[in-house]
């Protein structure tokens, strides 16, 4: 399983939220390009980057310094988020080197688009589901949606998408631990590759996560406790590797 950093973009910063509030931001960087450099050099096999500003917005706002990442590591695959909601910022992610793209609010708002998209630009697109509760977030998560993110999960794995990031909202970035059952139960729902995400807080989380891989479990994020210091990233891929075996990349 890959422990996967995640460096969420604010202003130009690199920062965190807590549950998604822009009025709880915590800036733990000014440089991403060196950030990004420190996660690979502790043995970082993938990034997680996710563009706040633009989740917000609708569009790319911080598309600089995720294109100076990938530039300054193009050996280095990345997942970027935040205001993807069209096909014109899909190819230019892609064409400045980042790997997938990650599909949030637009999926929950036009399912029709992940169709298109996956069959453009297969194999590059992920989708997100925030959920709260079971029902899904978009907007930043500003908006409670009345969609099951089971239910989604399902419809976006007919598109053929390359994985699916779950997030437990509740859990983000308050350091109480991974939503494990709703992970492994959507994970069981579906072929899709899953990569967890919200609460991840120590190496006890990684490894009952790592444990539940053969259930389709393929990668987890991690964000406020790799830079607060309750998780060491690199003991905590080791951790990863050992349970669950160094698992191929989507």
């Amino acid at each position: 399983m890959l422990l996967i950093p995640a460096i969420d973009l604010k202003d130009g910063k690199c920062v965190r939220l807590r549950q998604g509030r822009m009025d709880e931001v915590t800036v733990f960087a000014d440089d991403p390009v060196a950030l990004a450099g420190h996660w690979r050099d502790a043995g970082a096999r993938r990034l997680h980057l996710v563009d706040l500003n633009g989740a917000f917005a609708g569009e790319p706002v911080n598309g600089d310094a995720i294109r100076a990442i990938a530039a300054a590591y193009p050996d280095l695959p990345i997942q970027v988020g935040g205001g993807i909601r069209d096909e014109r910022t899909i190819a230019a992610y892609l064409d400045a080197g980042v790997s997938w793209c990650i599909i949030g609010t637009q999926a929950v708002k036009e399912p029709a688009f992940v169709a298109r998209a996956c069959r453009t630009f297969p194999e590059s697109i992920i989708v997100g589901l925030d959920a709260k509760d079971g029902l899904v977030a978009i907007n930043g998560w500003a908006v409670v949606t009345a969609h099951k993110a089971e239910q989604l999960a399902r419809r976006f794995e007919t598109d053929g998408v390359a994985a699916i990031v779950y997030t437990d909202i509740g859990r983000d970035g308050m350091l109480t631990g991974p939503n494990l059952e709703a992970t492994v139960r959507l994970a069981q729902a579906i072929a899709t590759p899953i990569i967890a995400a919200g609460g991840i807080t120590c190496l006890d989380d990684v490894s009952a996560l790592a444990a539940a891989a053969d259930t389709g479990i393929i990668g987890a994020i991690t964000g406020r406790a790799i830079y607060e210091g309750t998780l060491d990233f690199a003991e905590g891929q080791r951790v990863a590797d050992g349970l669950a075996g160094d698992s191929a990349a989507v």
